[in-house]
C-alpha cells in the first residue's frame, strides 16, 4: 500500500491504517528501536508506542514522508526509553557514546529555537555536500546509531576506516558550524 493511502486511512480513523503501517514498516521501526535499545522486548514496546503515537498524531498533521515521520517517532521513543533505563546506570553503551561523539562538534541549543534552526540548515547543507557514502556512514552512525562493527560489515571496509572518516567528518562540520557563526 502506498503512502498516501495509509495516511488517508488514518484520516478516516479507521484501523486498518495501523496494521498497514506495521506491515510496511514494523521491520524499519524494530531495526532504529534494536540500535539504541539492544532487547526485543522493550524495542517491541517502542514500536507499539509509535503505532499510539501515529494515531494520536495523524490527523491533524499530515506528514510529507511517512516513512521519516515514523523514523523519527521511532528514534524518539527509544532514546527517552534508553534514557529512563540508562538513569541507572554508569556504564556507556552504544547510544551514549554516539551521543558523546556528537558532542565534540554539535552544540546544546538549550531551548534557543533560532540557533536550533540554524545548527538544522547547517547540517543538511554538511551533508549534501559529502559523497553518498559518507552521507550514509554519518546517517547510520549518528542518526540510526549502529555500530562501527555494523557500518564496516555493510560497506566493506575496516573499522578503523569507518572510525577515521567519522572523526573527519565531524572535524568538517564543527568547522562548517564554527564559520557559520554556530559556537561549540
Amino acid at each position: 500500500m502506498q503512502d498516501e493511502q495509509i495516511i488517508a486511512l488514518y484520516f478516516e480513523r479507521d484501523e486498518t491504517a495501523i496494521k498497514e503501517t506495521e506491515h510496511k514498516y514494523g521491520g524499519y521501526c524494530m531495526s532504529i528501536a534494536q540500535n539504541i535499545l539492544h532487547n526485543v522486548h522493550d524495542s517491541q514496546e517502542c514500536v507499539n508506542d509509535t503505532y499510539m503515537r501515529m494515531w494520536k498524531s495523524i490527523p491533524p498533521y499530515k506528514p510529507e514522508c511517512l516513512r521519516a515521520f515514523i523514523g523519527k517517532i521511532t528514534r524518539r521513543l527509544a532514546l527517552n526509553m534508553y534514557e529512563k533505563a540508562s538513569a541507572q546506570k554508569r556504564g556507556k553503551g552504544t547510544v551514549q557514546l554516539v551521543l558523546d561523539e556528537l558532542d565534540e562538534c554539535i552544540p546544546d541549543n538549550n531551548g534557543d529555537f533560532t540557533q536550533g534552526f540554524a545548527i538544522t540548515d547547517a547540517l543538511n547543507s554538511f551533508l549534501a555536500s559529502l559523497s553518498e557514502q559518507n552521507r550514509n556512514i554519518f546517517v547510520r552512525r549518528y542518526w540510526y546509531m549502529s555500530t562501527i562493527k555494523d557500518i564496516a560489515s555493510d560497506y566493506s571496509i575496516s573499522e578503523s576506516k569507518v572510525k577515521m572518516r567519522l572523526m573527519r567528518m565531524r572535524n568538517e562540520l564543527r568547522v562548517q558550524l564554527e564559520e557559520e557563526g554556530i559556537n561549540i
